[in-house]
C-alpha cells in the first residue's frame, strides 16, 4: 500500500565487539532491528519491552530501555510504506533465541552488514549513529530523525 505510515519501536543492541543485533522475520529476506508495532494503549517503551520478550526472549522492563530518538525511513517489507521508529538502546543480560515470527537472529559486524539485505532504518540512521561504515548518505530526501528531547518518547 503506497503512502502508508507504520509506527514501530526498535531496539539498538550492540555487543562488546561492535556487532549489531539484527533479526529476520519468517518469509522475508531483510535483516532489521528487533521490535515491532504497538498494541492499543502502549507507550513506545512498553511496545519494545513486549516485542523483545516475544521475539528474542529478552526480559527488559520499559524503564530500562534508553531512548535514542525517532527516525523515519522506508519500510523494509512493505513496499511504498514509510516507517516511523522510536529507537531505544537495550542491554541484554540473558541468553536470547529467535521466537514468534523471527526466523533467525544474528550479531553482524559492519562488514557483514554491508553484504546482506538490511533495513533502511539501519543503513540510513543506525550505522551513522554508531559511526559504522556502510552507512547510507544522511542527506536522503524525505528521510529524517531526531534525538529525543525530554519525554517525547512516550507516545
Amino acid at each position: 500500500m503506497s503512502g502508508q505510515t507504520i509506527r514501530v519501536s526498535a531496539a539498538l543492541v550492540v555487543d562488546d565487539i561492535g556487532r549489531l543485533l539484527v533479526v529476520r522475520k519468517r518469509g522475508t529476506s531483510v535483516y532489521m532491528q528487533p521490535g515491532g508495532k504497538p498494541e492499543a494503549g502502549e507507550t513506545a517503551a512498553e511496545t519494545l519491552s513486549r516485542e523483545l520478550r516475544e521475539e528474542i526472549g529478552a526480559s527488559i522492563p520499559p524503564e530500562e530501555l534508553q531512548p535514542i530518538g525517532q527516525y523515519t525511513a522506508p519500510a523494509a517489507n512493505e513496499a511504498g510504506a514509510t516507517l516511523i521508529a522510536d529507537v531505544f538502546r537495550a542491554q541484554l543480560a540473558e541468553p536470547i533465541a529467535a521466537a514468534a515470527e523471527i526466523d533467525c537472529l544474528r550479531w553482524l559486524s559492519p562488514a557483514e552488514l554491508a553484504t546482506l539485505p538490511v533495513a533502511p532504518l539501519i543503513t540510513q540512521h543506525m550505522l551513522p549513529l554508531l559511526g559504522m561504515p556502510g552507512a547510507a548518505p544522511t542527506d536522503t530526501p524525505g528521510v529524517g530523525g531526531h534525538p529525543y528531547r525530554g519525554d517525547d518518547h512516550e507516545s
